[in-house]
């Protein structure tokens, strides 16, 4: 059999730690994986026999051993936080895509379009550029109080399918 590449050393302190989490099973199941990885790792199994036995792929045994060694027991059993985007509209021009979906729609239209509220924010210069999907969210949001005066609708057409697969066209 090969080496292992990244051995796993766990001090008396750090197998206590995560024999305790294992036993109290109070942190979600990705952690208690690795800790389980960990504790396999360090008793001098190979990755393919760790993975079987945790349910997870050699790979992943692998890239457990190489944080823990490289970076310390908390980098392996925990993720690294991930850079949130920031939201596309603000407070401010969401209260006023709302304001804009509730008001009467442009002449020659019966009701406002994602597209024609998307185009008509930046056209008032709310925003710089906004998709259409981003409205779609901002009006979607729980609690958002849209009378039904505010119908708005996107391009897309539900279809009726017929019992041989086809569509008899839009509705």
């Amino acid at each position: 059999m090969r080496t292992k590449k990244w051995a796993v050393q766990l001090t008396e302190e750090e197998q206590q730690k995560l024999k305790e989490m294992l036993r109290k099973g109070t942190h979600n199941r990705r952690v208690l994986n690795r800790a389980r990885v960990l504790l396999l790792a360090h008793e001098g199994r190979y990755d393919h026999e760790v993975a079987t036995m945790v349910g997870v792929t050699a790979t992943t045994v692998a890239n457990i051993r190489r944080r823990y060694a490289q970076e310390g027991l908390e980098a392996a059993l925990y993720d690294r936080p991930h850079p949130r985007r920031p939201p596309r509209l603000d407070g401010h021009q969401e209260a006023y895509l709302i304001a804009l979906a509730q008001s009467t729609p442009p002449e020659g239209r019966q009701r406002w379009t994602l597209r024609l509220l998307a185009d008509r924010l930046v056209e008032l210069g709310v925003v710089d550029g906004v998709c259409p999907e981003t409205v779609r969210k901002v009006l979607k949001k729980p609690n958002q109080t849209l009378g039904p005066e505010a119908m708005v609708h996107s391009r897309r057409r539900r279809r009726i399918c017929r019992s041989d697969g086809g569509h008899s066209g839009p509705l």
